[in-house]
């Protein structure tokens, strides 16, 4: 347990101390989101939804790809 406790007051302290890199984790997290939010949900439509009507014509059509 004081492993746990040491590992956390590592991080807590390093992060409470932080000026720019407050800034740069921002910056990180938003262009996270973008990539894997907004960017998913415009550019990459599901394929298999809008292609087949059943969980059977799906399950076949993956079975079949992957068996190619």
């Amino acid at each position: 347990m004081n492993i746990i406790k040491n590992v956390y007051v590592f991080y807590k302290d390093g992060f409470s101390k932080m000026t720019v890199g407050k800034t740069l984790w921002l910056i990180v997290a938003i262009k996270l989101f973008i990539m894997f939010v907004l960017l998913k949900t415009f550019f990459f439509p599901d394929y298999l939804k809008t292609n087949y009507s059943t969980e059977e014509e799906r399950a076949n059509h993956v079975r079949q790809e992957l068996t190619k």
